[in-house]
């Protein structure tokens, strides 16, 4: 079979609604590196999206999964429950920040996960209104959509969004919004919008995925976790992308001195397997009365499995330590070169969630063609890269923290390569 074949076929065959950032066709994977059919080799470095922080096709997940599938693979928990779901419950319950009781629920995907923690904002507080910021994205359901602060490709052409949802600018100040702008616009908000008694809850990334990988000022955090005190609002931490290891703590939470009253997870939680939570204190998360939380495949046991052995991998293997090194062995790569090319604008990002942001050379304008060069030239050299941002002039570094030592120095010299031959012909 050949790419090309196939790209044919999906073209008839699969909605243009899904996008795809490349056109080759994986088939088969392991660790940090994938093969397509026509044999060629790639390095990974999208990760799907943060999925694989464990890499693909971990050994310990792998063994995990066999020997559930040997077991069983669906009794749906809400009617043949299961002990691995309880136990890892209890793990999360552990490990995700604050120094309270908590309980947790699981679901299928990020966005189920955000749209189970406002229903149980809404329903713990009696309230309707949430409020989030621009950049930030939390799913393609329509509240995810409404939550979600980008347009393009997100929003167009589906019609107006829910309700009672408010955004807040989020502070970059690169690009002239600073954190008391933020939270001036937060306090108008209160004024002018929604009486702050009426809103539920507050959600916002720890570091932007979408959005371009910016880490929330530590001085805004700490301002939202006052302002929800102050009016009985909760914080909501969506670390569907930050979260297990890839910010070299377990949660981004981890890098403030503030504690989110619930966490929203996912991605990495499994290791490829579709799995997410929600994980909260104890009184907030039993407000929602029996069968108003769950689905059928919530918590599904050969994922549940793999999140085991997921949460043993990043344990044995120090992970979070490893995500810090190779994410400072990046950003110095990439601030090496940072002098020869002018395009640079911005290098950053905590542990392993590392970005380069763009610009037209003399300008502070985003250059999004650029980034689209870079990463069409390191695709052709046989490295995956995704962009993101509002502008779409950001690249983003998610390959697994498994990477082997020889394929990482592979990539570095790839991602060095590919930036300078763009810089060169532009």
């Amino acid at each position: 079979m050949k790419n090309a074949e196939i790209s044919a076929r999906k073209n008839d065959a699969i909605s243009r609604g899904v996008g795809m950032t490349t056109q080759i066709y994986a088939d088969k994977a392991e660790n940090s590196e994938i093969w397509d059919v026509e044999g060629r080799r790639y390095i990974d470095f999208a990760g799907g999206i943060a999925v694989l922080n464990t890499g693909h096709r971990h050994p310990k997940v792998v063994e995990a999964v066999k020997n559930q599938l040997d077991r069983f693979t669906h009794t749906c928990h809400q009617v043949v429950p299961y002990e691995n779901y309880v136990a890892l419950a209890e793990r999360l319950n552990k490990m995700v920040p604050g120094n309270f009781e908590k309980k947790t629920i699981f679901a299928t995907t990020g966005a189920e996960a955000v749209e189970n923690a406002i229903k149980i904002a809404r329903c713990a507080t009696g309230r309707s209104a949430v409020i989030a910021f621009t950049g930030g994205f939390h799913g393609r359901t329509f509240l995810g959509m409404a939550l979600t602060g980008k347009v393009v490709p997100y929003k167009v052409g589906f019609g107006p969004m829910m309700g009672d949802v408010f955004h807040v600018p989020f502070p970059l100040e690169m690009h002239g919004i600073d954190v008391e702008t933020s939270l001036d616009v937060l306090d108008k908000l209160f004024k002018a919008d929604v009486d702050p008694k009426r809103v539920a809850a507050i959600i916002v990334e720890p570091v932007q995925g979408e959005g371009g990988f910016y880490d929330v000022p530590r001085a805004l955090m700490k301002a939202l976790r006052e302002i929800c005190d102050e009016h009985g609002i909760l914080l909501v931490a969506d670390e569907v992308q930050t979260g297990f290891a890839r910010t070299g703590k377990l949660f981004a939470m981890e890098h403030y001195d503030v504690v989110p009253d619930l966490t929203t997870m996912a991605k990495s939680l499994a290791g490829g397997f579709p799995l997410s939570a929600v994980t909260g204190r104890a009184e907030l998360m039993d407000a929602p009365g029996p069968g108003g939380l769950g689905g059928t495949y919530a918590g599904n046991p050969l994922a549940i499995a793999a999140a085991h052995a997921v949460l043993d991998v990043i344990d044995e293997e120090n992970l979070c330590d490893r995500a810090n090194q190779l994410g400072s062995r990046l950003k110095q790569r990439l601030e090496a070169i940072r002098a020869d090319v002018p395009h640079i604008m911005d290098i950053r990002g905590l542990g392993f969630m590392n970005a380069v942001e763009f610009k037209v050379p003399g300008t502070d304008k985003p250059n999004a063609d650029f980034t689209n060069a870079v990463r069409l030239k390191a695709l052709e050299k046989g490295l995956i890269l995704l962009t993101c941002g509002v502008y779409s002039n950001v690249i983003r570094f998610l390959a697994p923290i498994t990477i082997q030592d020889e394929v990482f120095n592979e990539a570095l010299d790839l991602i060095e390569a590919s930036i300078r031959e763009v810089a060169a012909g532009a």
